[in-house]
């Protein structure tokens, strides 16, 4: 929480307050969900490279020379202090979050196509993240979207209809809960 304040995640505007008060609710929700604790923490940190659908970042996603910062007096980038942070599998995790191209992976969810294959928004390179990432992933692309659209009406009406239908064609890749959640709050946008 002080690495995010510190970042200023406090200072920045976004739907339903601040950036920091939007990772709280969504990693509260994923909490609901029960959610494994890494889920939780990424779901806490989602932001931190930015999004393909928020642009702005608390961290350089670079490795090595990019976004140098000081961490136990070593010099390290951006995923290197994450993952001092949260740990390895959920900065994995906040990584495949944010390098996601969504105009390009979300189409291939749905119809038991599996594996789905990402592709890196940074890089513009393709891969397959094993299932459990995939699921990890759209349980917290589930959490952030349903507290964006609770917090933005325009923004529920625009794009309310497409998550209703990823949600839908990927629900087998859910929680129960989210899954729950995503038909109690998207169902109005159903077909």
């Amino acid at each position: 929480m002080d690495f995010l304040r510190a970042r200023g995640a406090g200072r920045m505007p976004h739907p339903g307050g601040t950036l920091l008060e939007h990772l709280l609710r969504v990693a509260r929700l994923l909490g609901e969900w029960d959610a494994d604790p890494a889920v939780q923490v990424a779901g806490l940190c989602h932001a931190a490279y930015g999004t393909d659908g928020f642009d702005q970042t608390l961290l350089d996603v670079g490795e090595l020379d990019v976004g140098k910062l000081d961490v136990g007096g070593l010099e390290a980038g951006g995923r290197a202090v994450l993952t001092e942070l949260i740990g390895e599998r959920a900065e994995a995790l906040v990584h495949l979050y944010a390098s996601c191209d969504r105009d390009v992976v979300y189409p291939r969810f749905g119809g038991g196509r599996r594996p789905v294959v990402f592709r890196d928004r940074f890089t513009g390179q393709e891969h397959t993240p094993p299932e459990p990432d995939v699921r990890a992933f759209l349980e917290i692309t589930a959490a952030n979207e349903l507290d964006v659209l609770a917090h933005n009406a325009e923004l529920a009406e625009r794009y309310g209809p497409a998550l209703c239908r990823l949600f839908t064609r990927a629900q087998d890749l859910l929680s129960a809960a989210a899954r729950d959640a995503c038909e109690h709050h998207l169902g109005r946008y159903a077909d």
